[in-house]
C-alpha cells in the first residue's frame, strides 16, 4: 500500500514539473483603441492555462504579455491564427519561462 502510495506521489511530481510557467511576449501591428485592445485580452483569457491576472495589453507599443501554464508551450501558428481571428496582426512571438519568485 505504502508503494502504491509512493508511487502516486511520484507521478504528481513528476506531472507537476513537466507543467512550466512560460511567459508570452506577442507584437501584434492593428491595435488602435482600447475596445481593440479588449478583443484580443478576451480571447487571450479564454485560452486554457492562461493566468488571467498576468494580461497585459501595452496599446501604444501594440505588446501582448501573459503568463500560461501548460505542458507544452503554444505554438506560433495558434497564436497567429488566435490573433487574425480578432481581426489583427501578429507580427512577432517570444516565449520565455517565467524565472520563479523568491521566497
Amino acid at each position: 500500500m505504502r508503494q502504491c502510495l509512493l508511487i502516486a506521489a511520484l507521478m504528481m511530481l513528476s506531472f507537476m514539473a513537466q507543467a512550466a510557467d512560460r511567459r508570452y511576449e506577442l507584437h501584434v501591428d492593428g491595435m488602435a483603441c482600447p475596445y481593440c485592445a479588449y478583443g484580443i485580452e478576451k480571447k487571450i483569457k479564454a485560452l486554457d492555462g492562461v493566468d488571467k491576472s498576468s494580461v497585459i495589453i501595452k496599446l501604444n507599443d501594440g505588446l501582448v504579455i501573459f503568463e500560461a501554464d501548460t505542458l507544452e508551450p503554444m505554438n506560433q501558428a495558434s497564436l497567429k491564427t488566435l490573433i487574425n481571428d480578432a481581426g489583427f496582426t501578429l507580427r512577432q512571438f517570444q516565449v520565455q519561462p517565467v524565472k520563479p519568485q523568491k521566497e
